[in-house]
């Protein structure tokens, strides 16, 4: 069996940015969330920004992506904007509970994948359908992480600064700006 000690290293920063209370940049994705409510996890900034109820179902896409492609599942793809970016245009105590648990179960299966590598030598093939190794993928999965819990910090910032939390009408609000109207970035 040959050494997988950068295997090992990578599942340690996948843990870390997943779930520390240490990570060097900041909150973890499980400390950004952890005071999330049904009504911020629902909230736009913008009618053309993401939820974090989105950008939660976003993250747990590519890590089942990820998972999938460890696998060696050359077919799978996220081919449709609804696989990658479904809409959530209400968000119950229920629905916020079952996207976090899904990724929860991802993360949990990411690892569970991770380990039964035997050899660093994986990092270097190249992914099933894909122009990159596994070793990008997986970095990028953390990068991606990073990115996004990042991203929901912003949101939850920007709408405890509007006190919308408290708004009955607080799911339908838009917000009225044309911030990067033609971009999708959020």
């Amino acid at each position: 069996m040959e050494a997988k000690e950068e295997i090992l290293r990578i599942i340690d920063v996948l843990n870390d940015t997943y779930e520390s209370e240490e990570a060097w940049y900041g909150p973890s994705l499980v400390e950004a969330l952890r005071d999330v409510s049904p009504k911020v996890a629902e909230a736009r900034l913008s009618s053309n920004t993401h939820s974090i109820a989105e950008i939660v179902y976003h993250m747990t896409t590519w890590r089942i992506f990820a998972v999938r492609k460890l696998q060696g599942d050359a077919e799978f793809d996220i081919k449709t904007k609804d696989k990658d970016w479904k809409k959530f245009p209400v968000v119950d105590e229920f629905e916020w509970e079952a996207i976090q648990m899904e990724l929860s179960l991802s993360q949990e299966e990411l690892i569970s994948e991770l380990e039964k590598i035997e050899s660093d030598a994986l990092l270097e093939e190249f992914v099933p359908g894909r122009d990159y190794s596994y070793y990008t993928l997986i970095h990028g999965v953390v990068q991606h992480d990073v990115y996004h819990t990042g991203q929901i910090g912003l949101i939850k910032k920007a709408v405890k600064s509007m006190r919308l939390e408290e708004d009955d009408d607080f799911g339908a609000y838009d917000g009225g700006s044309d911030f990067d109207k033609d971009n999708d970035y959020y």
